[in-house]
């Protein structure tokens, strides 16, 4: 039990592990479990739209992604030109003795080679909420998101998460929460 228990503290390090890329898009930011936790999500509803995905392997999968930027820090696209992350390296140890190691390393080791549906939406959900994340930046006028945008768009691998990122493309990131074709925000209720 002493070993889960450490495994949990280490885990919570991705509530203050930064995402790095924020600093060269100029805006935004967010927390690596923040970004897992929305990837997690955008799996299940990706893997819901595919009747031979297992939902479950999936959601998992993009939890346990970036385990290792707990030990590792999250290295953005410049830094990955000229730093050498043992990421194999760092999940092992920070799972070994754990009485589910095994799938955590077999999850995260498909993640990693890409040879399944579910890695496959996995890999896409990383990017989806990427993508979410942009398209906000977008919106609140940042415009090197624009660029950005292109690149992750391309990155997609299935035609679900294809056809999601063109609805994000063409969808305000208010559009949830801001009705503009009522009066209430005149009148109130």
């Amino acid at each position: 039990m002493k070993k889960s228990i450490e495994f949990l503290f280490e885990v919570g390090m991705l509530k203050r592990t930064p995402r790095s890329g924020y600093q060269f898009l100029g805006s935004g930011g967010e927390s690596v479990a923040d970004h897992s936790f929305r990837t997690a999500v955008i799996g299940y509803v990706l893997a819901s739209q595919e009747p031979d995905a297992d939902n479950n392997k999936v959601v998992l999968m993009c939890l346990f992604h970036d385990f290792a930027e707990a030990r590792t820090g999250d290295q953005n696209y410049m830094n990955k030109k000229y730093v050498k992350v043992d990421e194999d390296t760092a999940i092992r140890d920070m799972v070994e003795e754990l009485p589910f190691s095994d799938e955590v390393l077999d999850l995260t080791r498909e993640f990693n080679t890409c040879d399944t549906l579910e890695a496959r939406l996995s890999k896409d959900a990383d990017q989806i909420d990427l993508i979410l994340e942009l398209k906000q930046q977008q919106d609140l006028g940042n415009t090197n998101a624009k660029d950005w945008l292109f690149f992750a768009v391309k990155r997609l691998v299935t035609e679900s998460a294809k056809q999601m990122a063109q609805e994000i493309l063409a969808t305000h990131s208010t559009d949830w929460w801001f009705d503009k074709k009522t009066d209430w925000w005149v009148n109130g209720q």
